[in-house]
């Protein structure tokens, strides 16, 4: 019996699944916090719920991140850029 419950997406009629979406991920998307002006949009459409808002901004968790680059395609000031995963 799987334990670790941070990565949780249900899989057809065997139950839940503990998938590490994380390790898709060969880009990561950055946010450039002087271009964000806290609209949200981002947050609405990813897909895996890793972008959250804290103390007054929005925030990437890498923890759940799959890479996918919808944030950085729907942010309308261009707030987020894709970086290649251990690139520079």
């Amino acid at each position: 019996m799987m334990t670790d419950k941070r990565f949780v997406t249900p899989l057809g009629n065997d139950g839940i699944y503990c998938l590490d979406t994380a390790a898709w991920r060969t880009h990561r998307p950055v946010m450039d916090k002087d271009k964000c002006v806290n609209c949200g949009i981002c947050m609405s459409f990813c897909p895996v719920n890793s972008v959250y808002f804290e103390e007054g901004q929005y925030l990437i968790s890498y923890d759940y991140c799959k890479g996918c680059g919808i944030c950085a395609v729907e942010c309308p000031k261009k707030a987020i850029g894709m970086k290649p995963e251990g690139g520079k």
